[in-house]
């Protein structure tokens, strides 16, 4: 595994430069459908015992970033249980599949985050299967291009809210009686909430609420010992980009404009979250930590 996250490489060609063809998928979308391939991590991502022991409750991980995440948790030694939608089984049993390779448990627990008794059975089934948990990222979204504010509809701003802010309010109320003093919460921002999109008004203002979010309830839990942190990528691709996340004419420049001059990877978002996750950030709280090829958001 030359081409992993710890060996000494040239970040403008770690990965190709791809020029996604245009395509579409119905949302949400399926790696497996994806025109490229994304990198996960499924064989470069190393891991070195950072999370060994933990017990990570991880939405959006059966593709793009939190599958990424999941496999670098299990890893770094965590057992991982997997929140996505019923539509995205098939990549869902390949990322249980490779979690179980590399010797960790992995859960299985189907549903939709904007339905709120699904948000609270989600995480006791979680701690249930889990024995506990250790470990939440918020990382399951909505996102689906509109060029005018005129188009835009009240269900779709209610979707889209439903499923980006309304559900880590849920699952973290939930989740919060069964952490304690070392646990983690990392929440996945964007870099629309700093710099928005004309076509995504609604994901790019839940973006900037999650930031909001995570600042706030960081500054609650941290003298519970529960650090709170948030992750914002840039354009990572991913299938929300193929499912309506993106005009079709944008797909082929997708992520051209970042100073590395290419889109990034969902396994190289996964190292910020094992780092936000593990005792090495025991200082950090409250941080959004942009992971985004240089593109230039304003703090």
């Amino acid at each position: 595994m030359t081409n992993n996250q710890l060996t000494f490489q040239d970040p403008v060609h770690r990965f190709p430069d791809i020029t996604p063809p245009k395509q579409d998928q119905a949302e949400p979308g399926l790696d497996a459908d994806l025109i490229p391939q994304t990198d996960r991590g499924e064989e470069s991502y190393r891991g070195t015992g950072r999370l060994e022991g933990r017990r990570a409750l991880i939405t959006g991980a059966d593709s793009g970033i939190g599958a990424a995440v999941a496999i670098a948790f299990a890893r770094e030694g965590a057992d991982v249980a997997l929140a996505y939608l019923p539509e995205e089984e098939e990549d869902a049993q390949e990322i249980s599949r490779i979690i179980e390779a590399s010797g960790r448990r992995a859960f299985l627990i189907p549903g939709d985050l904007r339905d709120a008794d699904y948000c609270t059975s989600l995480v006791e089934d979680a701690v249930s299967q889990l024995g506990g948990l250790d470990a939440v990222v918020n990382n399951a979204g909505r996102q689906i291009a509109v060029e005018s504010i005129e188009d835009l509809d009240d269900q779709q701003w209610e979707a889209t809210f439903d499923a980006n802010v309304r559900a880590i309010y849920r699952v973290t109320k939930a989740a919060l009686p069964h952490l304690t003093p070392g646990a983690t919460i990392v929440n996945s921002t964007s870099i629309q909430a700093y710099a928005p999109s004309s076509h995504l008004i609604d994901y790019a203002s839940t973006k900037a609420a999650i930031n909001n979010f995570t600042k706030g309830l960081s500054q609650q839990l941290a003298p519970r010992g529960i650090r709170v942190n948030a992750v914002a990528p840039g354009p990572i691709w991913t299938p929300l980009q193929v499912s309506d996340g993106q005009p079709k004419d944008a797909l082929p420049k997708f992520g051209k404009h970042t100073a590395l001059g290419r889109a990034g990877q969902p396994t190289e978002l996964a190292p910020a979250y094992v780092f936000l996750t593990s005792a090495e950030s025991s200082y950090v709280v409250g941080e959004t930590l942009n992971v985004n090829g240089g593109s230039s958001p304003t703090p």
